[in-house]
């Protein structure tokens, strides 16, 4: 059975930067408030008009993550997509990818596991490469928030966390098994699945032509909704608990670590994982100060730019870890 290994990543960012005192501008919000609770600066939004798409901004990335990998984007075998916030109801992402990058008719596969997304992603990638089904696998995350949150006082508990962005990376066979990707681990809990969702446009109580008959400017079910207290709370836990299953079933403790990457949700989160495992400042990469919570792209994106500034090397031990919506939370275990 063979590894797989993460041998190019790439992310991208719209120019638009949307600072904490902007959002104030719009909404009773400020500053402080907002870094004391998240630890968020700043954020990219998408403008109107500028064509940034979930799926153009995953083919930016994914465009720099194929260069960097060294391959041709032929050689390309499957396409797995990580969003929330998708182009269209249907379909995903994936084969748009498939078709602006004009990679030949190979599979493409969407994965809706919001902030888990790209964990869950890099699982099932690493899944069809370990069993030889394929070579080089094309993992995107990439969201598309601002245009769907409520930028007033109602909607400001959630709507100054998100911003927009997206990440890549190629996974590629690897026949040494002491490198590479050395297991994934999934889970979920569905019976608190309202406690961090966006209801509307869902089929299960409406179906869309009650919507647009009913055409009511109030309904709130269009705007994502969070139980802030009760996801941090299942947050810390769930992440703990993936992080110590990941280490274990490698015979790994916290000090093997070289470099954490966590879903940017909260720094507040990252920060108590921090000192529950004792890494120190170099051993856990954070930039949801710049980009807020980019969901299923804020991991990629952190990778990247983990990568990019030197924190990652050859024989490191990188550990992944995610936690959101569904609930769903998973880790990932990679010596570099």
């Amino acid at each position: 059975m063979y590894n797989s290994k993460i041998i190019g990543l790439g992310h991208y960012v719209p120019d638009n930067v949307v600072t904490n005192d902007d959002l104030s501008k719009v909404m009773d919000t400020n500053d402080a408030w907002i870094q004391e609770r998240t630890g968020i600066k700043e954020r990219r939004h998408v403008v109107k008009g500028d064509g940034d798409t979930t799926t153009t901004m995953g083919v930016k990335a994914a465009k720099i993550a194929i260069e960097r990998a060294g391959i041709d984007k032929d050689d390309i075998d499957f396409i797995v997509f990580a969003t929330l916030s998708p182009d269209y109801y249907f379909p995903g992402p994936g084969v748009l990818v498939q078709r602006d990058l004009g990679i030949k008719t190979v599979g493409a596969l969407d994965v809706r596991n919001q902030c888990s997304g790209f964990v869950y992603a890099i699982s099932i990638a690493d899944q069809y490469i370990k069993t030889g089904m394929y070579k080089n696998v094309l993992v995107i995350g990439s969201e598309l928030h601002s245009h769907g949150l409520d930028m007033t006082t109602r909607g400001r508990g959630v709507s100054v966390i998100f911003g927009d962005g997206a990440g890549a990376a190629v996974l590629s066979r690897e026949e040494d098994n002491t490198k590479g990707i050395l297991s994934t681990h999934l889970h979920s809990e569905g019976q608190h699945a309202e406690e961090l969702s966006l209801i509307a446009p869902g089929m299960g109580k409406r179906w869309v032509t009650d919507i647009i008959e009913d055409n009511d400017p109030q309904d709130e079910s269009y705007f994502p909704y969070m139980n802030g207290q009760f996801v941090f709370k299942n947050a810390v836990v769930r992440f703990s608990e993936v992080i110590i299953e990941g280490l274990e079933k490698n015979k790994l403790k916290s000090t093997d670590i070289n470099l954490l990457v966590p879903h940017q949700a909260n720094l507040r989160i990252s920060q108590f994982i921090q000192k529950k495992f004792q890494l120190s400042d170099d051993q856990v990469f954070n930039n949801i100060m710049k980009y807020g919570n980019t969901t299923a792209a804020s991991i990629p994106i952190a990778l990247t730019e983990a990568w990019e500034a030197g924190k990652v090397e050859s024989g490191d031990l990188v550990v992944l870890a995610a936690f959101g919506s569904g609930f769903t939370w998973g880790s990932v275990i990679i010596r570099w």
